[in-house]
């Protein structure tokens, strides 16, 4: 008679061996493609060292941390950097004008690489175009401090180019740096100007992915340029531009810190205070670096929720997403 133990000993050997199977299949992989895992190495090298390692960080954020103690002998207190954090009296105005610049540069930045791309993808003269793509790009490569400095010397009451020719003109000067009025506005016309051109590079990519053909196609119907930016070229890089606003919109609670600490004056404070200088005021100046390490973590789950928002609802609009 047959041991009815023997069936389930086969069956748990299939079992172990699968794995050790796939571990085999794993290796002969890696070795048929070593060349193209040897060329993403480094970009997995740096996510973590410089992304994954940092996290061990966080638990600062609830800890009374003290740089000397280390973080093995830091007083841990829990949440209470995070609800100094919401309790704080200005929490909501550096809500207000987190959103409220980056809502400026969703509406008025965004589109702006996208139609210079278009507009590029149609100048037939290559010498012009590549000119005109080296000039764009080339804000980009200057830092913020040069680009604040040209700010303050352009539109500044005193001895901005702009107030002094009215002044010359007979005109009353106007004042822009100081107006908490024209802050947000100032600080995405900046940006515009500033990394625009850099940003057109992904369209011009994916423009040029476009199959002739259906431009020839459409010249055959008597279609015009316009109808073929509408009809061919914004479709097809629509899967691209849904993607690149998902990811504009997880960055919602991110504020170019540098650009703002260059801007911002005494004046303006209503209007320039976000949380990237908060942190900056209490972690670095003041030596609180829990509430510095508490902002960043409410700021990461803020953006990760946004950008599961958006991509569930890219996604019940028709759109493949980014995952």
């Amino acid at each position: 008679m047959e041991n009815p133990v023997t069936p389930n000993l086969k069956a748990d050997s299939k079992l172990t061996l699968q794995p050790t199977h796939s571990f085999r299949l794993f290796l002969r992989r890696l070795i048929l493609h070593r060349y193209f895992y040897l060329l993403i190495l480094p970009g997995c090298l740096y996510f973590f060292i410089f992304k994954f390692i940092p996290m061990w960080g966080i638990l600062i954020a609830f800890q009374d941390y003290n740089p000397f103690a280390g973080m093995m002998k830091s007083k841990w207190v829990g949440f209470q950097y995070f609800q100094d954090l919401f309790g704080y009296d200005h929490f909501y105005v550096l809500l207000r004008n987190t959103l409220g610049i980056n809502f400026m540069n969703l509406i008025l930045y965004f589109p702006v690489p996208i139609l210079m791309a278009l507009m590029l993808n149609e100048v037939r003269h290559e010498v012009f175009k590549r000119v005109s793509q080296s000039i764009f790009y080339l804000p980009h490569f200057l830092s913020w401090v040069v680009v604040a400095g040209l700010t303050f010397f352009m539109i500044s009451t005193d001895v901005g180019a702009v107030n002094k020719l009215l002044h010359d003109w007979g005109m009353q000067r106007i004042v822009i740096l100081s107006n908490s009025d024209y802050f947000w506005l100032l600080i995405t016309l900046q940006s515009i100007w500033k990394d625009a051109g850099w940003g057109t590079i992904i369209f011009l990519a994916a423009i040029a992915g476009v199959n002739p053909s259906l431009y020839e196609s459409a010249v055959v119907d008597g279609a015009g340029r316009l109808r073929q930016i509408w009809h061919i070229t914004l479709p097809a890089i629509r899967h691209v531009v849904v993607i690149l606003l998902i990811l504009r919109v997880g960055h919602m609670m991110d504020v170019g810190f540098e650009q703002l600490l260059l801007m911002m004056n005494p004046l303006v404070m209503n209007v320039a205070d976000v949380f990237d200088t908060y942190a900056y005021n209490n972690g670095v100046l003041k030596g609180e670096i829990s509430t510095g390490v508490a902002v960043g973590i409410f700021k990461g789950i803020v953006g990760l929720i946004l950008v599961l928002g958006a991509n569930f609802i890219s996604k019940k609009m028709g759109e493949d997403g980014i995952f």
